[in-house]
């Protein structure tokens, strides 16, 4: 089957239902294989029990009307699973994640399920200015700075409030040159699990001094289930007519170029595999798709992406307000983890989808602006939408 953004734009919304005899509140730990697809089940709460920096992590539990299953814990804002029905109505486990807080901290991947702030993407050479005040940051992935630096949002335990069986609210001080980053940047994300099947994540921020700012999540994905092999069999489509070409270092070039004749044309549902080798400088630079995609005007009403798993017809559906989407296909994945079910994190086993704000926009004037002044409020939502065939 075919996927297309517009012929979805037509259909109603499908809410699925789903038995499940989980309780919402309890956790265990079991799991069966069928056909090298993972069904899931949720880790022990013990499991996400630590005192890091003088605060306690946990691990929260969310569930819909439907049966869909979220978990979250605070230390790094993380999404640890996420259970969805596929088209047989079994729960799989697409979210793919470690089976504890220790597994996270030894872990050689710092953003799996992370909130990532205080910027989401690259900033060239760990530089940039404000108000003609030079700021250097961290270089933590040489010769840039990465998701925030050396200790991001991914590394700190989050303030966690659960408002109700569907929504966790997590909030966060950081502080004044936090990462070298100006301004006391007070921070609330809402993650809420919502009764069609979607995850919302509502992000908001207010600053004390001018600063720069681009809040994203970094879920792994892998929609036939975490440990069930390559995502290159995945087909995916963008609501994108252009994309950003990076350097050798994977900063954008300051151009903005089209899709069109290139490996990065996802106008119509491709997939992942089918062009990821093909000879391409910018596929060079990212050891496959790791690269900004221009996303059309658009709004809450019509998904910005179509991504579906070959195997259990799940298709996530991705809205945001952010002009940019990165897709990451998983290039640097090495084998190194081993995750929730036993499996190791295997090359381009997993892919991401982060809405953001162009990389390096605080040294790119032409792109959308990512400053954030005292007074203004940072505003806006992506949702992650679950469905099947």
């Amino acid at each position: 089957m075919k996927l297309s953004i517009l012929s979805l734009a037509l259909l109603p919304a499908c809410i699925l239902s789903v038995s499940c005899n989980r309780s919402s509140n309890k956790t265990t730990a079991n799991t069966t294989m069928k056909d090298s697809i993972t069904y899931g089940t949720l880790p022990p709460d013990s499991a996400f029990e630590k005192t890091i920096d003088g605060k306690q992590t946990h691990l929260y539990t969310l569930k819909n009307k439907a049966g869909m299953i979220l978990t979250m814990t605070n230390y790094g804002g993380r999404v640890v699973n996420l259970l969805v029905p596929d088209s047989a109505g079994k729960l799989i486990d697409v979210s793919v994640g470690m089976a504890s807080v220790q597994d996270y901290i030894n872990s050689t991947e710092h953003y799996y399920g992370a909130t990532i702030g205080r910027y989401g993407n690259r900033i060239a050479k760990g530089h940039f200015s404000l108000d003609g005040k030079q700021y250097t940051l961290a270089i933590n992935n040489p010769p840039n700075t990465l998701h925030g630096g050396k200790k991001g949002y991914e590394d700190v335990v989050w303030d966690a409030k659960k408002l109700n069986d569907q929504t966790l609210e997590l909030t966060y001080l950081s502080k004044d040159m936090e990462e070298g980053f100006p301004g006391n940047l007070h921070i609330k994300v809402t993650y809420t699990l919502t009764d069609d099947n979607a995850v919302k994540i509502d992000y908001e921020a207010t600053t004390d001094k001018t600063t720069v700012v681009n809040l994203t999540n970094h879920t792994f994905f892998n929609l036939n289930g975490e440990g069930s092999g390559t995502i290159l069999n995945h087909q995916v489509e963008f609501l994108a007519d252009n994309y950003t070409p990076v350097d050798s270092t994977l900063i954008p070039t300051g151009k903005i170029e089209t899709v069109k004749g290139t490996p990065f044309d996802f106008t119509k549902p491709t997939t992942i595999g089918a062009r990821i080798n093909d000879d391409n400088q910018q596929l060079k630079n990212g050891k496959g798709y790791d690269h900004n995609f221009v996303l059309n005007k658009h709004d809450m009403k019509v998904p910005v992406a179509l991504v579906r798993g070959d195997k259990t017809g799940i298709v996530m559906e991705i809205y945001t307000e952010e002009p940019g989407l990165q897709f990451y296909s998983g290039n640097f994945m090495q084998s190194k983890n081993t995750m929730k079910y036993g499996e190791k994190d295997a090359y381009r086993t997993a892919f991401a989808m982060e809405t953001q704000h162009y990389p390096d926009s605080p040294n790119q004037l032409q792109f959308p602006s990512t400053v954030l002044k005292p007074g203004d409020t940072y505003k806006t939502e992506t949702v992650y939408k679950f469905r099947t065939k």
